[in-house]
Parts: structure tokens; sequence; C-alpha cells
């Protein structure tokens, strides 16, 4: 499907269900509301998948691997090399995301959408590149426009893929040292915010170079000016192409009407661009948690989401999402199986 029949199969949340799925919801055996969030997931996942009898089969996280130019300026306390590094990690099993995926029963798949190495001594990986990482955004745009779109065609094409093998619901992830830059930019950009605002420590950075980030990310605004209108040139000015798979992979799931579970900063950047672009697609999105990054709880307020978790974790790689997706399990869990006061024979909340 390309892109642009995917934005013309995005279609709102079946809101028409709603008094019917509250209505389930009340009959369980508990009182009214008393599952508090879990209750709000498991109707929120019921409109987005437009049924009241919802199904919650596969589960699949996909991690977007990508390098940044941007890294040449020192906007991170980590060198390029770690990219292909954590890939291979990950590949091997041996990343948090593994854990993660493995303890909540997620198929993993791990993209190199960008890595500047060749990963020839890779097997398992998925191989979809680009281009070897992105120019450097303090000087001029990241990418074209027809590289970012082809980037997004990644995604879509994921997402897709993952809903044949039998997915229902999806997770993103992402890969790529110096990411938090791009994403802070992107946000600063079309919240729109002051770029102080957004802009985070990273993977740790002290106070001297967290302030050179700033001015980095003030330089990238200053050169990509002209693009900052518009969502989709915003991207390829100012994303990283695992950003642009991330935005992709989202628009994709909302076409075929699946719910997917955001992770961390980056991955809302990603989100947030899909969102920007095709603004129905918001319906499908469940934020997993409030990362560390001092921007991430700035783009909540903004945007005026609630997510699910704050563990104050910043790794990244679809960890957040991997929790957030066990939660939604459970909230659909509760919907199909838990007994109601009309099955059970249980005397209900007296009126009067």
């Amino acid at each position: 499907m390309t892109l642009e029949d995917t934005l013309k199969a995005i279609v709102p949340a079946d809101r028409a269900l709603e008094r019917a799925v509250q209505a389930h919801l009340d009959d369980l055996t508990k009182p009214p509301g008393s599952l508090g969030r879990l209750e709000e997931l498991a109707s929120r996942y019921c409109l987005a998948t437009h049924t009241v009898t919802p199904s919650l089969a596969g589960k699949a996280i996909v991690v977007f691997a990508a390098d940044h130019g941007v890294t040449a300026e020192g906007v991170s306390a980590y060198p390029r090399e770690v990219t292909p590094q954590m890939v291979r990690n990950m590949l091997a099993g041996g990343a948090a995301i593994n854990v993660l995926a493995r303890h909540v029963g997620a198929e993993l798949t791990v993209v190199d959408i960008g890595v500047d190495d060749p990963l020839d001594d890779a097997p398992g990986l998925c191989r979809r590149k680009i281009r070897r990482g992105t120019a450097n955004i303090a000087t001029g745009p990241a990418m074209s426009l027809d590289e970012a779109k082809r980037a997004m065609q990644v995604g879509i094409e994921q997402a897709a893929a993952a809903c044949e093998r039998g997915a229902s619901l999806l997770g993103t992830g992402e890969m790529g040292i110096g990411n938090t830059t791009p994403a802070s930019a992107l946000f600063a950009a079309r919240l729109p915010c002051p770029v102080e605002a957004v802009t985070g420590r990273g993977t740790g950075l002290d106070d001297a170079r967290l302030a050179h980030k700033v001015a980095v990310i003030e330089r990238a605004l200053a050169a990509n000016r002209a693009a900052l209108g518009d969502p989709l040139a915003a991207l390829a000015a100012l994303g990283g192409l695992e950003i642009a798979g991330i935005c992709g992979l989202v628009l994709g799931a909302a076409a075929r009407r699946v719910p997917i579970v955001v992770d961390g900063f980056i991955s809302c950047a990603g989100a947030f661009a899909a969102c920007q672009i095709c603004e129905p697609a918001r319906d499908y999105l469940f934020f997993s948690h409030r990362s560390a990054e001092a921007g991430h709880k700035v783009f909540f307020e903004r945007v005026g989401v609630r997510p699910l978790l704050e563990l104050d974790m910043r790794l990244g790689e679809g960890t957040g999402a991997a929790l957030a997706i066990a939660m939604i399990e459970g909230a659909v869990r509760i919907y199909n199986e838990m007994a109601t006061f009309s099955s059970a024979g249980v005397a209900g909340k007296e009126k009067g």
C-alpha cells in the first residue's frame, strides 16, 4: 500500500460503539469504573478495532535503527559506533527490549533503515536501508523529501507484514545514537515551543554539553526554517530515518485499524508527525510511558495526552511499549473473559 493509499484508508475510531462497549464494561462483576484506566484501555481498543467483540491475538514490536549526521556536533555522550553494536546485541537477544518482548510474548523485528554500517554479519536483520545515516541538521536538511517518504513507506510495509503474521497490537521502538536531538528539534518546530523546553540530557550530557545541544538545535531550526511549516517537509528536514519509519508504522497500523503502542520520546516524535500528517491516526495510539527526557512532559501537556506509565525510563528500544502492551492485553482480557452480572447470577448495585 502506498503512502497516498494508506492516508486515504485511515478513518477515525468507531465512536458509535462507545455506548455498547461501556454497557458491557458496566455489566462486568465489579463496581462500575473500579478497574480505572484498564476499562478505558479496553474501550479504546474496541473503538480502534471497530468492534464490540475484540480479539488480541498477536503482538509485535518493530525497532527501527539509524544514524544521525548531527552527532558530528558532539550532541551525544556515546559514539556513533554504538548504533550498529546495539543492533547486533538486539539480534543476539541480549538487549533490554529482547527481554521484555519475550516477557510479553511479542514478536520483535529489528529494521536497519539507516545505520552507517553495512551490518554484513547481522543474521536476522530486516534490511531496508534508505541511506547510511542522515545529514547534519545543524547545516541543512537531514534528508530529501523523497528519502523521508521512502522511510515512511518502510514503516507502512512493516505494519502490513506484522498484521499479515497475525499481530493485532503493534509497538514502536528505535535505536540511534544522537536521536534525541532530531526529536527535540521536531517538537520545538512543530508543537511549537522553545528549544530549551524540549531538550534533555539524552544519554547523560552534563550542563555544558546540554547547553551546546540546545545551541545546535537552534542552528538546525534556522538552517531549515523554510521547511518547518509543513509536517512532512519538517520531518524530512529535521528528523531521523528511524523517526520517519515510526511515522510510517503508525500510519500503516491505523490504515488497518490495528492499535499501536508508542514507546518513548523519540517514538513520540514519529507518532506526532504521523498525527500531523493525518489527524485520525491519533485514535489508534496508546502512549506507553513518560520518559525521564525533559521534553516528554512538555509534549504530553501540549497534546493533552496522559501516558500509561511513569517509570523514569530513558532507554528507548521499545521497552516502554512492551510493558504497556502487557497492560492493554490485560484490559482486553478483562473485557472478554470476566463474568457479567447477567451471566453469573451476581446481584448488581442496588438502585435508589
